[in-house]
């Protein structure tokens, strides 16, 4: 086994006493010693710092940057303007999701791709072996490190590092100057809640995140309340939730497939996976992602069965566990599309125990992003 990474924050994350853990093939902090609970509710009510370094982070330039990126997934890059970022998907000639992402355009010719750090090397070789001698690939692995500031008092604190900030809205980005270095600073995060991703040099971050968790209003938050802020926010975990066998209109993700890429759209097709996903999104599918509300206490797990009264079964769990902003558990999977509708009873069979839930609609809590 190949030894673990770490990113430029691993000596801070020490000194403030995060519990280390692998990670997508990076040492990271689970947690702090506030515990996953209080780091979660924290970042709810006012605002986390979590190190997403381990994520990769691609530059694609040149003129037709935005259309050869477009014969990988079935999103709009064309027409995105500049200042905007965007979920897209990487999917493979079967349909299924290679990896999700997002994309943004900084400038005509410049493109900013953010990456889950399990499939970095995997997509930036699916670049270059699609996209070579049609734009520049500049892969910033090492050299640049990622922040996300999250939650209700994250623009409050941003802002004073430049007022520039305040005034973005969801999923804009734009390249401004905090604690005298130049960043990319995009509107967005994986938590539901409003906040900030923050792209800067790898040799810069430590000062910067120093001075972010300064600011009264601000914690260091660890990947284990990263998780359980995502599963509340409905959000799909790449290689759980997600993977080369799931199609997009299988995980529920129909909203990020823009229109002008849809049958009959402007520029239809064109990417790995268009015949079945168009198919799908025509003829329907066996089954699909759907929140469930455990209706227990006992949390259910991912890999859990989902089966029906008569033990028969429907589906599996790709994600679970207590909800702390609910105080009860909740869960996400796949289940067979005769038993996805919203309020269908269901059991989860956990240690040969029948516990019982009920199909929801998710988010399980109300996203809150900055919409201006």
């Amino acid at each position: 086994m190949s030894e673990l990474k770490n990113t430029p924050l691993a000596a801070l994350h020490i000194e403030h006493g995060a519990k280390m853990v692998p990670f997508a093939g990076y040492n990271m902090p689970v947690q702090y010693t506030a515990g996953v609970l209080k780091e979660h509710l924290h970042t709810r009510e006012h605002a986390g710092l979590f190190d997403v370094s381990h994520m990769g982070q691609v530059f694609l330039r040149g003129e037709n940057a935005a259309r050869a990126l477009e014969s990988l997934v079935p999103v709009d890059i064309v027409d995105l303007p500049e200042g905007m970022q965007r979920y897209a998907l990487f999917t493979n000639p079967q349909g299924g999701i290679l990896d999700d992402l997002m994309v943004a355009r900084l400038s005509q010719d410049e493109l900013y791709l953010v990456v889950n750090a399990a499939c970095k090397e995997q997509d930036l070789a699916h670049m270059r072996a699609h996209l070579s001698g049609q734009c520049e690939i500049v892969e910033q692995f090492a050299e640049r490190a990622l922040l996300a500031l999250q939650g209700p008092e994250a623009a409050t604190v941003l802002a004073r590092l430049n007022p520039e900030v305040a005034e973005m809205r969801f999923m804009q980005i734009k390249r401004v100057q905090l604690n005298g270095v130049e960043c990319i600073v995009s509107r967005t995060g994986y938590t539901g809640e409003d906040g900030y991703e923050i792209s800067v040099a790898s040799g810069d971050v430590e000062a910067l995140a120093k001075a972010l968790i300064a600011e009264p209003e601000v914690a260091l938050i660890g990947l284990g309340a990263r998780d359980s802020l995502r599963l509340e926010a409905g959000l799909c975990l790449y290689g759980h939730d997600m993977d080369q066998t799931k199609t997009p209109v299988e995980a529920n993700l129909l909203w990020a497939i823009s229109k002008v890429r849809r049958a009959g759209g402007e520029r239809e097709g064109g990417y790995a996976g268009a015949a079945t996903i168009q198919a799908q999104m025509q003829q329907g599918v066996a089954q699909k992602r759907v929140g469930f509300q455990i209706l227990d206490r006992m949390p259910v797990r991912e890999g859990a069965e989902i089966v029906d009264q008569d033990g028969q079964v429907l589906g599996q769990v790709t994600s679970g566990g207590f909800a702390p902003s609910l105080a009860s558990p909740i869960a996400m999977g796949y289940v067979e599309i005769a038993h996805a509708k919203e309020g269908t009873e269901l059991f989860a069979k956990v240690r040969n125990k029948l516990v019982a839930m009920k199909v929801v609609k998710m988010p399980f809590v109300a996203q809150r992003y900055y919409r201006g």
